[in-house]
């Protein structure tokens, strides 16, 4: 694989709960994938409030970034305004935030593939008309 990963909150919650059915799914692929997994901000936020039960998980995640297995590679305040305008157009899924970030972020590194459980991003297209490479349990 070698491909720029931009990961989603699912696999980073399921990566750290044994506890998550993609549990196993997420951890072969982060043994496999090319570190560090791209992501943003708004992605660790939900990753935190998500793990916050489970033990250590937040510092599991902040852990993460700090070794980079996990780079925050996305600047909301120079993307808000593509951000913005991928929320609007996709306001009646509705898109997260987080969500919109990664749709940019796969507009801006082009061979990058999107690690999801977040069937949404089978609807979501980047440029507009073009499908997101998509790393999910189905496809890998």
């Amino acid at each position: 694989m070698k491909q720029s990963v931009i990961l989603d909150t699912g696999p980073l919650v399921a990566f750290l709960n044994s506890r998550d059915a993609h549990h196993r799914w997420a951890k072969t692929i982060f043994a496999h994938a090319p570190a560090p997994l791209l992501t943003c901000e708004a992605v660790l936020a939900e990753a935190c409030h998500l793990v916050r039960a489970v033990p250590k998980g937040i510092d599991r995640v902040l852990e993460m970034a700090e070794r980079e297995v996990i780079a925050l590679a996305f600047d909301l305040s120079e993307e808000q305004s593509a951000v913005r305008s991928l929320a609007r157009r996709y306001s009646s899924v509705p898109m997260s935030l987080a969500d919109s970030c990664l749709v940019r972020m796969s507009e801006l590194i082009p061979d990058s593939v999107v690690f999801t459980l977040d069937s949404d991003f089978r609807i979501y297209r980047r440029h507009r008309r073009q499908p997101i490479p998509l790393l999910t349990p189905s496809s890998g």
